[in-house]
């Protein structure tokens, strides 16, 4: 199902839950809706925004889409979002997710997606974790099956350092425990 995203882009949204009094923006290809009037696509843009928390992103999906267990691609990028939130990992077919421009500020918070048996590809870039000396490594490492991070495939060099990375930090870890 290749059908147009649902954009909700650009609309000042702060709480998802004022998404549900939204008419979605028109793109260049017509949305089309089932007899319900749901929306028949796996895609979700919500970038642009305020949102903040997420608690209520099943129920946002649920609303807008026909078939919301098979949302493959979500927008969330340049809101201001400061954690990632276990919702996430209930979207079992999400295969893209856009995070970028936001607050993410805990790294280890990323392995939560580790979950997610068909995610490809992530942005992360522009949040407070893309600081950390170890952000590109963590995450090629905890969400193995990656082919694109940022933008930017993920080499099979970049996959090596990342596994030598965790083996070192692994160890670092173990022996500190020990003592």
């Amino acid at each position: 199902m290749y059908a147009a995203p649902v954009d909700l882009s650009f609309k000042n949204i702060s709480s998802l839950t004022d998404t549900w009094i939204e008419e979605p923006n028109s793109g260049l290809r017509p949305l089309k809706k089932n007899s319900e009037m749901k929306y028949l696509s796996c895609s979700l843009r919500l970038n642009n925004n305020n949102i903040t928390e997420l608690h209520d992103l099943q129920k946002t999906v649920s609303h807008f889409l026909a078939q919301p267990a098979h949302l493959t691609w979500l927008d969330l990028s340049f809101n201001k979002i400061t954690h990632i939130d276990h919702v996430l990992c209930e979207l079992r077919e999400l295969r893209v997710l856009y995070l970028h421009g936001n607050s993410i500020f805990i790294l280890s918070e990323v392995d939560r997606l580790g979950v997610l048996p068909h995610l490809h590809t992530i942005t992360l870039h522009g949040n407070v974790i893309e600081t950390n000396k170890a952000y590109r490594n963590r995450v090629i490492t905890v969400l193995p099956r990656l082919k694109t991070m940022d933008f930017s495939a993920i080499t099979r060099q970049e996959r090596v350092l990342a596994k030598i990375w965790h083996q070192s930090n692994s160890r670092c870890r173990s022996s500190k425990v020990d003592q």
